[in-house]
């Protein structure tokens, strides 16, 4: 049975959304950024105490008219005051969740601290959220703080406000140095941690292997971008499901995994650099992550940093892998070395590959590209691969051969999809003119030949593919974008 149309009684100088209940009203403000729903609060008698019965909070520094942590503070006050203990609204006020953006400014860390604990002291929140990087460079400031010194500051701010942190599920750094041990010690004591994301930090010692261990944490998921150490070791982090690792600082391999019983996506994303030799993935991927499904490998149209090995060292990790993408593999690369991820991956179901040609120049102290060798064994057939999923095509016969070459292995193979190339990412003009996944811009003349002649390209593979072939296989060409 439905339920009666709302029915709203309009008075004279009243607009209609005002007339709504204060539940619709709520959710209207949720939707907008802090500061935006407290200025709405502002202009209307009728709206001025919504801001304070909010249950989802979003204040992020950015948010502010002005970068300043005083008036981040202010507004975080206004919304969060001090509970009165005679004020029955403020005790039985549920903020459900709380997301902060901010800066590690001493003068704030109490107030912001005092403040987030006594939300949590009313007991109904299930989401705090923080990102916290450094104040912004001082140009009148003749000395400012190290990286070490950040870092020591954020440690006293966690242990000074343990309730805080203790009910902290997300927690994003930027540009923080650590102790050896500060990381697992952050992880065990924020017992409700499900997700932790560190960028351009680095331990005070870069020499140090980062070992987090942490047996009894529900940490979910992981990720480090230009984490600058020895390497990670993740010894014990059995809720652990995601680890993403990007531009890595140290040689390879940039991981080890231990327990992580549980682990279901991998990505790892690095422009090899000449000190990061290749390595072989059961280096890095552990035994015990037997329900790993899914793997990104991304090398940045540079040198191939993994070498290929004989499938039967992967087996028992890869036994439950359905979904591989190979990104960012350089033209001039043989492709049939990839299929050695398919020999060991028995439950493979999509395979991805992603091939471009780079226009921006090479770093000086990239590894130097060398081509990859490896054949699949004689016999081998893959029996459940139903999608190869295929982008770059450059070398048109490179590109038929090496398909051909999975569709005679993968028996099962329902699908290929001819995906069309992305605008290049590292052109000025394509940046400011093309949107990723999607068709050029109109006016970019440049990227509307190249799709012009990338889609010929993929007509003449598809028919090549297509010639004197039996096969049952459906050949697909279309975008990113309907790829997604």
């Amino acid at each position: 049975m439905e339920s009666p149309p709302l029915k709203l009684s309009v008075g004279r100088g009243e607009d209609r959304i005002s007339t709504l209940p204060d539940e619709l009203l709520l959710r209207i403000l949720e939707r907008l950024d802090l500061p935006e729903a407290v200025r709405a609060g502002a202009v209307s008698t009728r709206w001025r105490h919504l801001p304070h019965q909010l249950s989802v909070l979003m204040l992020g520094i950015h948010d502010m008219p002005v970068e300043n942590m005083d008036a981040f503070t202010g507004a975080l006050m206004s919304v969060c005051p001090p509970a009165d203990r005679n004020c029955e609204c403020q005790r039985s006020r549920a903020i459900k969740a709380l997301v902060l953006g901010f800066y590690l400014s001493a003068l704030h860390l109490s107030s912001i601290g005092s403040a987030v604990q006594d939300v949590i002291s009313r007991g109904k929140t299930r989401c705090l959220v923080f990102q916290i990087s450094p104040p912004p460079v001082d140009n009148n400031t003749a000395q400012q703080p190290q990286l070490a010194e950040l870092g020591q500051q954020f440690m006293s701010f966690s242990r000074a406000y343990q309730v805080a942190f203790r009910w902290l599920t997300r927690l994003h750094l930027r540009s923080f140095a650590f102790g050896d041990s500060d990381i697992t010690d952050l992880i065990t004591a924020c017992d409700k941690l499900k997700h932790l994301n560190m960028r351009s930090c680095r331990l005070v010692d870069r020499r140090s292997a980062l070992k987090i261990d942490t047996p009894y944490s529900g940490l979910q998921e992981l990720e480090f971008t230009h984490f600058g150490c020895k390497r990670i070791e993740l010894i014990s982090v059995p809720k652990l499901r995601t680890m993403l690792c990007h531009s890595w600082r140290s040689k390879n391999p940039p991981v080890r995994f231990g327990y992580v019983p549980e682990l279901c996506k991998v990505s790892l994303t690095r422009e090899a650099k000449v000190w990061q030799a290749p390595f072989l993935l059961s280096e890095c991927l552990s035994r015990s992550a037997t329900n790993l499904s899914k793997l990104h490998l991304n090398f940045c149209h540079q040198m191939i940093w993994i070498n290929p090995e004989h499938p039967k060292q992967l087996t028992a990790i890869f036994r439950n892998l359905a979904d591989v993408s190979l990104s960012g593999i350089f033209p001039e690369c043989d492709l049939s070395w990839t299929l050695f991820i398919l020999e060991a991956a028995p439950a493979l179901q999509k395979f991805t590959l992603s091939r471009a040609q780079l226009c921006a120049k090479t770093a000086v102290d990239s590894a130097k590209k060398t081509n990859v060798v490896w054949g699949p064994s004689k016999d081998f057939k893959h029996l459940n691969l139903k999608k190869l999923a295929f982008q770059g095509f450059e070398e048109e016969d490179k590109v038929t051969s090496y398909i051909r070459l999975v569709m005679e292995r993968a028996v099962g193979l329902k699908r290929i999809v001819l995906l069309g190339e992305l605008p290049c990412q590292d052109c000025n003009d394509c940046k400011r003119k093309c949107m990723v996944g999607e068709l050029p811009s109109k006016d970019c003349k440049d990227c509307k030949r190249k799709c012009k002649v990338d889609k010929a390209r993929r007509h003449r593979v598809k028919e090549q593919l297509a010639h004197g072939s039996c096969s049952s296989v459906e050949i697909i060409i279309c975008t990113l974008k309907c790829h997604q």
